[in-house]
């Protein structure tokens, strides 16, 4: 009995640094967060997303990123017709996918301070893309909170195998800093 209780006394004393201190700590400040939207973030791969977050970034007066969205000359005339000024709007064209959309400027906005960032991606991509982001942006302490973009009539369903994978991808990367990816195919990854 004496036995039990000392393994249940420690792993909560495990569980409990994880959380408050440890590596799981990040995770909980961003599940926490109640700090007011600081930046809107496009996930390319399709103008009317650009077009919405353009919008919501006027609307709400927050700084506008983009990643891997259309080209710079149209994302530009996009956002100066929407009514935002070039200081406004940060366009970004390392990622090849949806973690990468994620993993390369996640690091950007920790050092910059932000902590919850709206994330604006079509209706259908939104479940994956929230799954990812989680991950990755969690381990910053970064809170998302998604905003869907009418897909109709284009809208596609993304497979639950789909959604995993990516999540693992994402997890993985988190502990290894590394998209695993990169390393089983080196050809650009499909959106």
């Amino acid at each position: 009995m004496a036995g039990i209780r000392a393994g249940v006394l420690l792993s909560a004393g495990l569980l409990t640094w994880l959380v408050a201190q440890g590596p799981l700590a990040p995770y909980r400040r961003a599940l926490l967060e109640t700090t007011p939207p600081q930046l809107v973030l496009v996930l390319g791969g399709d103008v009317e997303r650009e077009r919405v977050g353009a919008r919501l970034a006027g609307q709400l007066d927050l700084p506008l990123l983009v990643s891997g969205g259309s080209n710079p000359e149209y994302a530009s005339w996009l956002v100066r017709e929407e009514g935002l000024t070039a200081d406004q709007v940060q366009l970004d064209y390392r990622a090849r996918d949806t973690l990468g959309n994620f993993t390369s400027v996640v690091d950007d906005l920790a050092s910059q301070d932000v902590r919850h960032v709206l994330v604006v991606t079509s209706a259908d991509h939104l479940q994956r893309s929230i799954a990812v982001g989680q991950v990755v942006a969690g381990s910053r302490g970064i809170h998302i909170t998604g905003v869907p973009v009418d897909c109709e009539p284009a809208c596609r369903d993304e497979s639950t195998l789909r959604r995993w994978r990516d999540w693992l991808r994402a997890m993985a990367w988190v502990v290894t800093g590394r998209d695993l990816r990169d390393a089983a195919d080196p050809a650009p990854a499909e959106r």
